[in-house]
This record gives C-alpha cells, sequence and structure tokens, in this order.
C-alpha cells in the first residue's frame, strides 16, 4: 500500500494540474492513470521526422489564461493558426468560399439567417450564470428543449439550419437532438459566446502550442516524478472517517482525499463505498460522452495553401464533415486534419478501416482536388472506441440534466472530490477548463485539510447515500 496526502485519479491536463499544484504545495500525492499513456483526451504523436500531430484537442485561444501560465512555466510558445486563403463550405452540393467566420457568399437569406441566429444565441448566452446555469431565469424552459428545436423554430433557413447544427452541435460530438438548450448556451456561454466557439482567428481555433499539447503535458509528468503511476486503472474507492483508500489492481493507495479527474462517463464505472450520493450518482449516468473520429493526413508540403486555399472546410452531412490546416509552426509536412463528429462519426466508425480512408479521401479530392487523395500517410483517432474516454472531447448535458443534477458538478462527496473539464465554469469543454478544474479541485482539498487542521469541524456532507 502506498500512503500519500492525496491520490489523484486520471492523468490529463486536469489530473496533472492537480495533482502538480498539490506537490508545488509540499504535499505528497499519487496520480493513477488507467492508460498507459498520459495527455487523457490530448494525445500528441511525435513523428520521425521531428514533427508532431495533435491526435486529440489541439487548440487554445484568447482568455485561455491557465493553459497559457501553464505554457510559459515550462517554457512552451504558441503559434498562429493558418487562416491565409479562403475557406469553403459545401451546402446542397454547391460549394462556396469565403474569408471570415460567416460565407457571405452564399445566398443573403442564407447569410441573414446564420447572421441573426448567432446574435440571438450570443444575447442567451449573456443571461447564463456561469457558477451555476441551472438558476438561470428561464433555466428550467431552456432545459425541456434540445438545441435541435431550438433551431428547428429559429432558423429558417435549411442551409443555414444545417451548417449551425454542424458548427455547434459538433461541439458535443452528438446530434442536436441529444443536447439541451440551457447545456449549449452554458457551455458557449463559458467560452464567451458562439462567436469564440466557432471563431478562428481570436477565437477557440486561434493558436496551438509548438510542439502540440504533449510539449505541456510531458514536463508537468516530468516534475510530478515517480508519483505518476501508468496502467493503473481504479475498480473501488472506498472512504472512511480517516481517509480514503483507492484499489487499482495490485496497486492500493492510501490518501485524506482523493480527486477524480476522469470523464464523467468513466467516473461511473469505479465502484465507490459507500454510495455517493444520489443526485451524483445519477449525473455520472445521464452525462454521456459523444462520438468524434480525428484523422490527419499527412502529405509532403501543404498543397492547400498553393492554390489560395486555408484548409479549413464544413460540409454538413459529409463524411468529411469538417477539415482544417493542422500544420506545425514550420508549415512542413503538410497535414489536413479531418474531424467527424457525431452520427456520422458513428457511421463511418463501423466501415472498413480501408472503406473509410478512401470514403474520406473522395471527399476530401472533391473540395482541394486529385492532391488529396495521395497522403504519404494517415493517423487516425477514434475517441468513441477508446475504453477511459468513453467518446467525444467532452459529456453532454440532454434535456432536464442541468436544472435537476448540475449543482453536483463541482460539489464534494465527503472526501472524494471532482475535476474534469465539464466541471469548470470557465471554458467548458476546452483544454483550460480541464486545467482550471485541476487547480480548483487542490484548492478545495488543500483548504478542506486546512479546516480541519485548525480544529474546526471539516464539511464532509454527502459521503453518504441520499445527501444533497
Amino acid at each position: 500500500m502506498t500512503d500519500v496526502d492525496y491520490c489523484v485519479i486520471g492523468g490529463g491536463f486536469a489530473g496533472l494540474t492537480a495533482a502538480l499544484r498539490l506537490k508545488q504545495a509540499g504535499r505528497t500525492v499519487a496520480l493513477l492513470e488507467a492508460r498507459d499513456r498520459l495527455g487523457g483526451r490530448t494525445f500528441t504523436e511525435t513523428r520521425a521526422d521531428g514533427s508532431w500531430i495533435d491526435r486529440g484537442g489541439a487548440w487554445i485561444g484568447p482568455g485561455q489564461e491557465r493553459i497559457r501560465a501553464l505554457m510559459q512555466d515550462y517554457g512552451v510558445p504558441s503559434y498562429k493558426q493558418y487562416t491565409d486563403g479562403e475557406a469553403m463550405m459545401l451546402v446542397e452540393g454547391k460549394q462556396y468560399r469565403y474569408t471570415g467566420t460567416i460565407p457571405w457568399s452564399m445566398s443573403p437569406w442564407v447569410a441573414m439567417n446564420l447572421g441573426a441566429a448567432l446574435l440571438d444565441l450570443g444575447h442567451l448566452c449573456k443571461s447564463i450564470p456561469l457558477d451555476a446555469p441551472w438558476t438561470a431565469e428561464q433555466a428550467d424552459r431552456w432545459d425541456r428543449i434540445t438545441l435541435a428545436h431550438w433551431l428547428n423554430t429559429h432558423v429558417v433557413s435549411k442551409a443555414a439550419h444545417e451548417l449551425l447544427e454542424t458548427a455547434i452541435a459538433g461541439a458535443y460530438t452528438s446530434a442536436a437532438s441529444e443536447v439541451s438548450l440551457l447545456f449549449a448556451l452554458y457551455q458557449m456561454a463559458s467560452g464567451g459566446g458562439p462567436g469564440f466557439v466557432l471563431g478562428i482567428e481570436d477565437g477557440a481555433q486561434d493558436s496551438r502550442p509548438v510542439g502540440g499539447m504533449g510539449a505541456i503535458y510531458r514536463p508537468m509528468a516530468a516534475e510530478l516524478g515517480d508519483a505518476v503511476h501508468l496502467a493503473r486503472p481504479v475498480k473501488r474507492i472506498q472512504q472512511d472517517a480517516d481517509g480514503v483508500t483507492v484499489f487499482s489492481g495490485k496497486t492500493t493507495v492510501r490518501a485524506r482525499r482523493v480527486i477524480v479527474a476522469v470523464p464523467l462517463a468513466i467516473a461511473s464505472q469505479i465502484r465507490y463505498e459507500p454510495l455517493l450520493p444520489v443526485d451524483r450518482s445519477f449525473l455520472h449516468q445521464r452525462m454521456p460522452s459523444g462520438a468524434i473520429i480525428k484523422i490527419s493526413f499527412i502529405y509532403d508540403e501543404p498543397f492547400w495553401r498553393d492554390d489560395g486555399l486555408s484548409g479549413q472546410s464544413a460540409a454538413p452531412g459529409s463524411p468529411a464533415t469538417i477539415t482544417i490546416d493542422a500544420c506545425t509552426d514550420t508549415g512542413r509536412p503538410g497535414v489536413l486534419c479531418v474531424i467527424v463528429e457525431g452520427p456520422i462519426a458513428r457511421r463511418i466508425g463501423q466501415l472498413d478501416p480501408a472503406e473509410r480512408r478512401r470514403t474520406i479521401l473522395d471527399a476530401l479530392a472533391d473540395r482541394f482536388g486529385d492532391k488529396a487523395r495521395t497522403p504519404a500517410d494517415c493517423i487516425e483517432q477514434d475517441w468513441s472506441a477508446e475504453r477511459y474516454s468513453g467518446g467525444g472531447m467532452l459529456s453532454h448535458a440532454p434535456t432536464g440534466v442541468l436544472t435537476q443534477f448540475g449543482h453536483t458538478l463541482r460539489t464534494p462527496c465527503g472526501r472524494i472530490h471532482w475535476a474534469g473539464t465539464e466541471s469548470s465554469a470557465v471554458m467548458c469543454g476546452w483544454v483550460d477548463g480541464a486545467v482550471r478544474s485541476g487547480e480548483r479541485a487542490a484548492d478545495e482539498v488543500l483548504e478542506q485539510d486546512m479546516v480541519t487542521a485548525s480544529g474546526s469541524p471539516a464539511n464532509d456532507r454527502g459521503a453518504h447515500r441520499g445527501n444533497p
């Protein structure tokens, strides 16, 4: 048995940050990661030629100060996402080239619908209290309807509807009919509104770390040293009046408190003794992840740039739904990233790998020409098939979940504390949100133990079944 001050479960950015802050505070910590690698829903692969591919989360944007603080700590610079040239939209068999966020080259009717819908969503987002979205004035009404319902009743143009559903629901890697409107508004509001979520320059995909996300999480792990334990899936957490015991195969950790920093669907696979409070247990059951496949096609050079294209494209319903230039800071080799989400990802994920690649390359050739058909290499990551991710980059809330169970997202359950991007009131769904959640959870456990050490009773309500 390993005896430490604190145990952290999960080696993504939330868990790594929590463990790092605790160690920096002079505490002993054990971090248990189920995979044989770190990074969680980020995953940087370094190639033989020194180039790198981010197989998961990759981008950073304005306002994401906490991930940038880590980059500064470890001397990791950033570089701007390539946006020179025209982007493409493919709707109803027609191709439109444009610059900026809205494809004004489409019909005025479609463009006006898009612009009006984004303005409406931005206005609604401003009414969401980020710390407690379930207390918004219209929370009950918005949590009874789906994002699909709102789009159906507010966006008249079919083309505009398809584009918005692809752009917004894609963040949740699920169909718009699966996502509560309240959750969609909250998630967008946590980043500053739909303009940030959908934007490239000065938006959520403004920049990337040089070296990929691995350039950040690897030195974090190095600083933690032998506190990190890989291939340790946690099976059971048992808490008592004096501490917690965490069971992971042959490894057992005894600690004062534990921080669980894994996706909600994965947290539900852990056995808790005593049982978690009912509302927290139900939250685990009701916030699933969606489907996402991220495929990086590697070419000798980014030929689309020479053709006056940015590499960014969107085609609702296509097996290559979204593309983006994913080159490193040097621009060589050329990397064109295809992101497929939701029902389409589930569908093409069932294809034979060779057929899936052929289908996607056909779609790319229609968009970028025959050069797209002959990549030098292809790296595919199906997050839906990741045992310890449970699906896409963000767990989402269907209707009724936030208003009923959202209050448990951050509330400790006795000596069990929670981290993960879904629990962050700011930048929920981004790597920055994961970092913020890890810092919050670390502060929580340190504060609780300071209260205990001072002789005041610690607030460990919620450790037993049925407590709120």
